[in-house]
């Protein structure tokens, strides 16, 4: 097989941030979400059991994502685990179908969700640890910030075309006036429910380029999968003992877990407190995330070339700054109220101010996570790149349960939606307080080799 070029590879990896979207857009926010608040009946509830569903997943990727990372570096091969996650993907999404209306089941549902977000999460890992391979220390905040960009232009066009062709708002039309394509029946919410499968398709059918152009550079100390299992475990130990003598990375991956599982929250229960709070429809919360996508891919692309001119740290501290301001704005918008303005039934500011902070998640969430992997790159130990991408989703979602469980927790007590997502605000200051010991290049240099074909013109 002729030799893949470096450009070719890069754009093969862009091709699973652009696949793999939608589960974020489609299903996690803007779609599924809110048709789960339309089954339940009820935002509080929906919120609850869609905090419990999401956190029982996160415990489980937590445990097993640095296992398996440290299983991939000692095999010296990714590309297995990556097709293993992406059919778990497509299965969970495409089981999505089956909530049907007339014969919805809360439990079924989330089983599905729950598999094919622990693949998407755990394919993530593997994609994410290409990314050194992929060119110079000065090229990858660069690299990831485009990759990421690229993802969001592929979550905007999956949402639209959702919108436009399938999800049917209170009227059985979609957004653009028509009923939904393919014969699907609104009135069984087939054109809502379609997003299951549309999701899966769309995933299966844009990593083609990934799976063709993107090659592992060979690994001369590779051992076998069995044995690379069975010298997983004490790996990992050795590394876990180890973290206190790293303290900027031990601190990074603190700050990391606290900041992104705050980012999560408004990710997660953004459609749902729109849908609960100020009575938006699918299109409604649909149009949210059009605006959020759409800032997302430009401002992550500057992101990116800003990470690559200051470094990923001064990046992520503005971000998360911004969004502690958004989680407490988002508390003071309702349908009576904003920033505590009263204002009538009919008035559309509620839904303007809440425009306005979604596209501000969009600008800066989108280039938070992308800095967010090229600060994990300046941190870890090169020989480790996988193991430690295991470790950075284990610092995710070691404590992904706090924040679902805690807006569970207190929208539970509270009985307002408002008030329950409360806790995501000091999460975020958190995270700001741990990011003090985290050094711009982690607890040593990085040993960057970059042979001329690294180096890319993406």
């Amino acid at each position: 097989m002729a030799e893949i070029s470096a450009r070719r590879r890069i754009w093969g990896w862009f091709f699973f941030d652009w696949a793999s979207q939608p589960y974020n857009t489609l299903l996690l926010t803007f779609i599924f979400a809110p048709y789960i608040k339309d089954l339940i009946g009820s935002g509080s509830a929906a919120q609850q059991v869609w905090g419990f569903g999401i956190g029982a997943a996160g415990i489980l990727i937590a445990v097993l994502a640095p296992l398996l990372g440290a299983v991939a570096d000692k095999a010296g091969h990714r590309l297995p685990f990556v097709w293993l996650f992406s059919a778990m993907y497509v299965v969970g999404a495409w089981g999505l179908w089956y909530a049907a209306p007339d014969h919805f089941n809360v439990w079924t549902t989330m089983m599905f969700f729950g598999v094919g977000l622990i693949g998407m999460e755990f394919a993530t890992i593997f994609t994410n640890s290409m990314l050194p391979d992929l060119g110079t220390h000065d090229e990858i905040g660069r690299i990831s910030g485009s990759g990421w960009a690229f993802g969001y232009v592929g979550g905007v066009i999956a949402l639209i075309l959702m919108l436009t062709l399938f999800a049917e708002g209170a009227t059985g039309k979609t957004l653009i006036g028509i009923s939904p394509i393919l014969g699907l029946d609104p009135a069984l919410r087939e054109g809502t429910r379609s997003v299951g499968p549309f999701t899966a398709l769309w995933y299966a059918v844009f990593m083609i380029p990934f799976f063709l152009w993107v090659r592992e550079p060979r690994k001369p100390d590779a051992i076998s999968m069995a044995a690379a299992v069975r010298g997983a475990w004490p790996e990992l130990k050795g590394t876990l003992r180890n973290l206190p003598n790293t303290p900027s990375l031990f601190a990074y991956l603190g700050a990391s877990m606290f900041y992104r599982d705050a980012l999560n929250g408004i990710y997660v229960f953004g459609g749902i407190y729109a849908s609960g709070v100020l009575g938006w429809s699918v299109v409604n919360v649909g149009i949210f995330g059009i605006l959020a996508a759409i800032t997302g891919a430009v401002f992550t692309w500057v992101g990116g070339h800003a990470d690559a001119r200051f470094g990923p740290k001064p990046v992520i501290i503005f971000c998360a700054l911004v969004l502690t301001s958004v989680a407490l704005a988002i508390i003071f918008v309702t349908r009576t109220s904003v920033f505590g303005i009263p204002v009538g039934p009919a008035s559309h500011l509620p839904d303007i101010a809440f425009y306005v902070l979604g596209g501000i998640i969009g600008a800066v969430g989108g280039t938070i996570q992308s800095a967010s992997r090229t600060m994990l790159v300046r941190q870890a130990d090169p020989e480790k790149i996988t193991e430690s991408f295991g470790l950075y989703a284990l610092a995710g979602k070691a404590t992904s349960f706090i924040a679902p469980l805690s807006i569970g927790i207190a929208t539970s007590l509270t009985g307002s939606q408002q008030l329950g997502i409360s806790p995501l605000i000091f999460l975020f200051i958190l995270g700001l307080v741990l990011l003090v010991w985290v050094k711009p290049d982690g607890d040593r240099a990085a040993e960057w080799t970059a042979s001329p074909s690294a180096s890319s013109g993406a």
